[in-house]
């Protein structure tokens, strides 16, 4: 009967240790700070929205959010600064990929988890990255466009590639997939070394004007975003030959790129979700004790005229 006695209050005495520290696990406050590249871009302030969306679902999560202003020294000092506060987590996209590696390290060695968003460092020296696969975008870009302009082995025609900003990881990714399909086209010709937009539509306007001025013909404009491809149509229709002409960009915003394939002016966008919220939802489970992967691939898919219509109906902006 005592063996019997002291079998069962040990179990008692477990569980009940499982559950105070479970309980304590949901109830103990967290503080994660934040650093966010930019908000000039309507891609990332969704991303904000349904990263501070997630983190209100969480009544023992307080979350500080920095805005980069782009300018990477200062999303460095920020972080520094969440190192100062020994806030419990720290999320970050980056600006560029090599100069905030020294600061996120600097976390990470003081235990800080670290996820980083979005845009990669040059290194791996985090707890976790979550993004889209660019590499993957690009070549599903080159893959449609190919075949918009004659398939493999016939496809021809003139390409202006618009790059994102170039001390980027994204936008190397994403011309490096597109460019390991379409060189194998020997009907294919890019026009130029590929200009840096630094993911913005004024400069697309920019790069698009100057190459109406240089090149005679322009068939396809693929942009790393559907900002710079919108700018890059712009200049296009001031010049009075955006019909000729086909434009692709990546975000796959419904409000904005998903909208401008429904009105004719994009021929396709590649949608390139948000990590905000799953940075949140990751976050959460590294605090409470749970095991992460390292990496984390979001989903992508290609948004044209078969699936635009539906995509603005789900989300209320069209009537259905």
């Amino acid at each position: 009967m005592s063996k019997i006695f002291h079998v069962l209050f040990f179990m008692f005495v477990f569980c009940l240790s499982f559950y105070i520290a479970a309980n304590a696990a949901e109830t103990k406050q967290f503080l994660i700070g934040f650093s966010q590249a930019t908000t000039t871009e309507p891609w990332r302030i969704l991303f904000n929205k349904e990263l501070r969306d997630e983190a209100a679902k969480y009544s023992n999560l307080k979350l500080i959010v920095r805005n980069g202003q782009d300018n990477i020294h200062k999303q460095v000092a920020d972080v520094d600064d969440f190192i100062r506060m020994k806030v419990d987590a720290i999320l970050i996209s980056p600006k560029t990929a090599k100069e905030p590696s020294a600061v996120i390290n600097k976390a990470y060695r003081a235990n800080i988890p670290v996820i980083v968003l979005d845009r990669d460092i040059a290194n791996d020296h985090y707890t976790q990255f979550i993004g889209g696969d660019n590499h993957k975008i690009g070549r599903a870009a080159g893959e449609y466009i190919v075949k918009l302009m004659g398939g493999k082995g016939k496809a021809k025609g003139n390409i202006l590639e618009i790059w994102g900003g170039k001390r980027s990881t994204p936008a190397h990714d994403r011309h490096n997939g597109f460019y390991e399909i379409v060189q194998k086209e020997s009907g294919i010709k890019l026009l130029g070394k590929g200009k840096d937009g630094d993911w913005k539509q004024d400069k697309a306007y920019e790069i698009m004007a100057n190459a109406i001025d240089t090149f005679p013909k322009i068939d396809v404009v693929y942009a790393h975003n559907d900002p710079m491809a919108f700018g890059a149509y712009m200049a296009a229709q001031d010049a009075g030959i955006q019909k000729s002409i086909r434009f692709f960009g990546i975000d796959g915003i419904p409000m904005e790129g998903v909208r401008w394939v429904y009105d004719g002016i994009l021929t396709a966008t590649f949608l390139y979700k948000t990590p905000g919220d799953e940075g949140i939802r990751q976050a959460m489970k590294i605090l409470k004790g749970e095991k992460v992967p390292k990496r984390i691939s979001l989903p992508t898919m290609v948004i044209d005229k078969t699936n635009a219509r539906e995509i603005l109906k789900k989300n209320d902006l069209i009537k259905k």
